[in-house]
């Protein structure tokens, strides 16, 4: 099955570069560019991408509002394009807020080739993003603004999930596969999709990125807690 993806990013350059990277790749098409948030909306609707790879700073529309307007209308239809975030970093501080729209991950502008199509692959599948490395840069970045364990009780609903579920939850916000989950904890990969499959469940969340957001605000992991 060939993974369809559009290209969403205000430099030309930097699309030129990536459509020859995913294009060596068996797999992977790209079936159209964009420069801007409108764009990507329109040609989104038009084209039915797999993968929107969004950048975030753009003219006009940016990434964020795109990726809300994508997930927003693609949602009631049987064909539900993920986005994959593009960040330089330094630069972008809304990367939880593009999260919260709807993104499936994040990566850095710099990402080698072979862990950008692994990612494309990965959200293709329908699973998410959280590069552990860039997530403990992220959220140590907004450690101001998270809350801490000990600053409030964990939310009601946290109390839906067992412990184990629990232990889940904080590993995936690690940034953890299953594979490492499982191996962590000494049960089987198949386990781990069932205890994973609960959480995201009992919490209303759509994937593991939701769930990494969601377990540093209501302080089940702080910031610098990613070892």
């Amino acid at each position: 099955m060939t993974i369809r993806v559009l290209l969403v990013d205000d430099q030309p350059l930097l699309r030129t570069g990536f459509r020859l990277i995913l294009e060596a790749e068996p797999d992977i098409t790209v079936v159209g560019q964009a420069g801007d948030g409108k764009d990507a909306q329109e040609q989104t609707r038009a084209l039915l991408p797999d993968v929107v790879l969004m950048d975030i700073r753009m003219p006009g529309v940016d990434g964020i509002e795109a990726t809300r307007r994508i997930v927003r209308e693609a949602a009631p239809s049987a064909h539900v394009p993920k986005v994959l975030v593009l960040t330089t970093f330094d630069l972008d501080e809304y990367i939880v807020e593009a999260l919260r729209s709807g993104a499936s991950g994040f990566l850095l502008k710099d990402v080698p080739p072979d862990e950008l199509v692994q990612a494309i692959r990965v959200v293709a599948a329908g699973d998410a993003i959280v590069a552990p490395s860039v997530t403990r840069r992220l959220l140590d970045r907004f450690a101001s603004r998270l809350p801490s364990a000990h600053e409030q009780p964990a939310p009601a609903r946290l109390d839906r999930l067992t412990e184990r579920e629990l232990e889940v939850l904080r590993l995936i916000a690690k940034g953890m596969s299953n594979a490492e989950i499982a191996a962590k904890l000494v049960v089987s990969e198949t386990t781990v999709k069932t205890h994973v499959g609960n959480v995201l469940t009992k919490l209303g969340l759509r994937d593991r990125v939701q769930a990494v957001v969601l377990a540093y605000e209501t302080g089940l992991i702080t910031p610098g807690a990613m070892s």
